[in-house]
């Protein structure tokens, strides 16, 4: 591919670290992703840290040699050594911070504040993360017991429920194993889950609204099973819970767009409230198995 040049309102950015998304592995299945599918070929990436080394006409010449991260959004282009960005989509890197934390705060992060934003967790609540060991996952464990709140950290397999441990969750468990729900109760001694951040669907969330008490919120931030979390007005009606999901046209349809969370991501890793976990680095030629890969453990990253 030639490189690429930015146009009017863009920059370039020397990409040190790509941020690898459960969509570019959808996009790259061809089993959903877009409703409109992207023209190929394509570069998948939606999020890049680097160094700005080429601005386009109308852009400020002090972005040139300052370290920034983006989110490309659907245009994507960040599996590369080089990505242009809207000008407008950057944020500069704060001192001290690492591009790999960058990357993942910029997208994952921004995604878990869209999903504190809803779901507001408080001191009184128990709440029960799914996907507890993933890039968001490991993110709302360290938020909700911020808060002061009871954790229970759900997550597939010894290694994974062990990081969910490390992260200080009150109590973990294998959703891997029969009975998990069951497990879940025994450790809560009786006491309900009041806030359910589920991230897998389908029967595993399932169980995590089944263990909701009266007036429990369950807010959905994926699907990692394949498939939904089924539901119906009538378990809203009479397990007296509400539901709402807080990713996709919620987050891009939200008040101020998506340049607010993305900031305010950024800000929580400046200040350590939140540190991402880094759990896989992927040298660039080796994409296709950062894609490929389902035993992963917070964030992926390519580095070029």
């Amino acid at each position: 591919m030639p490189d690429p040049h930015p146009a009017g309102g863009e920059v370039r950015i020397w990409v040190e670290s790509a941020g690898v998304h459960l969509l570019d592995a959808v996009i790259r299945q061809g089993v959903g992703g877009p409703r409109v599918a992207p023209r190929l070929p394509m570069t998948p990436g939606r999020e890049v840290a680097g160094v700005v080394d080429e601005v386009g006409p109308g852009v400020d010449a002090v972005l040139t040699g300052r370290r920034v991260v983006a989110d490309l959004g659907l245009a994507s282009g960040g599996y590369a050594e080089l990505a242009v960005a809207p000008a407008d989509a950057v944020h500069l890197i704060p001192d001290g911070i690492d591009a790999d934390s960058a990357v993942a705060m910029v997208g994952t992060g921004r995604t878990t504040m869209a999903i504190l934003e809803l779901a507001a967790p408080a001191a009184g609540d128990v709440v029960l993360v799914t996907a507890a060991a993933g890039g968001i996952g490991t993110l709302l464990v360290q938020a909700a017991r911020a808060t002061g709140a009871t954790v229970v950290g759900a997550a597939g397999g010894p290694g994974k429920v062990a990081l969910v441990r490390r992260l200080g969750a009150d109590h973990d468990v294998d959703y891997s194993r029969s009975g998990w729900p069951g497990v879940v109760r025994e450790a809560l001694a009786g006491r309900p889950v009041t806030l359910a951040l589920d991230g897998v669907g389908g029967a595993i969330g399932r169980s995590a609204m089944e263990l909701l008490g009266p007036a429990g919120r369950l807010v959905m931030f994926g699907s990692s099973s394949g498939s939904l979390t089924e539901l119906s007005s009538a378990d809203l009606f009479s397990r007296g819970i509400s539901a709402a999901s807080a990713v996709g046209a919620r987050i891009l349809s939200r008040p101020g767009g998506t340049r607010t969370p993305e900031r305010d991501a950024l800000q929580a890793l400046k200040d350590k409230r939140l540190v991402p976990v880094i759990g896989q680095r992927f040298a660039l030629a080796d994409a296709p198995d950062a894609l490929q890969s389902r035993a992963t453990t917070g964030k992926t990253v390519l580095r070029p």
